[in-house]
């Protein structure tokens, strides 16, 4: 059952709790949303030009994973990564392509390892290093606490796509 209340879990700090809740309510709803989709419904096309819901799904796995690079070891992903990666990251023609015919447990698999790595090295940090600001290459200030609420953004996001397919495979 998905649970509809923002709380702290015990094993982190308040607000990386909270932050934790709001990830693993976001999830909770995205895996609801695509439990029952055949590897037909994930790879299907409404066009030429658009992402499948399984590419989507690497999408989110991805953003994740580079986000865990980028906050928790203090550098961009490496060669090795990018190669896993690339094709869910940037989506488009090469995901087209590469990331199909692939189960539903397959998808599923990817989202919760790396959803596990992220809650086992949020519980390192305290909420300050949440606020600990820093600047990308070209100047621009961030900090923590929206590197991890993009990742919760870009997945609703991307759930609304998904949700938007899932009404065009209805139709055929």
């Amino acid at each position: 059952m998905i649970d509809y209340r923002i709380k702290t879990d015990g094993d982190f700090s308040e607000k990386i709790g909270e932050l934790v809740s709001m990830l693993e309510h976001t999830r909770a709803v995205t895996l609801e949303e695509i439990k029952s989709l055949s590897q037909k419904d994930l790879d299907y096309l409404v066009d030429e030009g658009s992402n499948t819901i399984g590419s989507l799904l690497l999408h989110i796995a991805s953003i994740e994973f580079v986000h865990q690079v980028i906050s928790f070891e203090e550098r961009d992903i490496n060669e090795a990564e990018l190669q896993k990666w690339k094709a869910g990251l940037e989506l488009g023609q090469q995901a087209r392509n590469t990331i199909r015919k692939n189960s539903l447990e397959f998808y599923l698999n990817e989202l919760s390892q790396v959803r596990e790595q992220t809650l086992i090295q949020l519980k390192r940090f305290s909420d300050e290093w949440l606020f600990e600001e820093k600047q990308w290459g070209n100047g621009v200030p961030y900090n923590n606490y929206y590197l991890w609420f993009h990742v919760f953004e870009d997945e609703i996001n991307h759930r609304g796509q998904i949700r938007t397919i899932k009404r065009n495979l209805s139709k055929n």
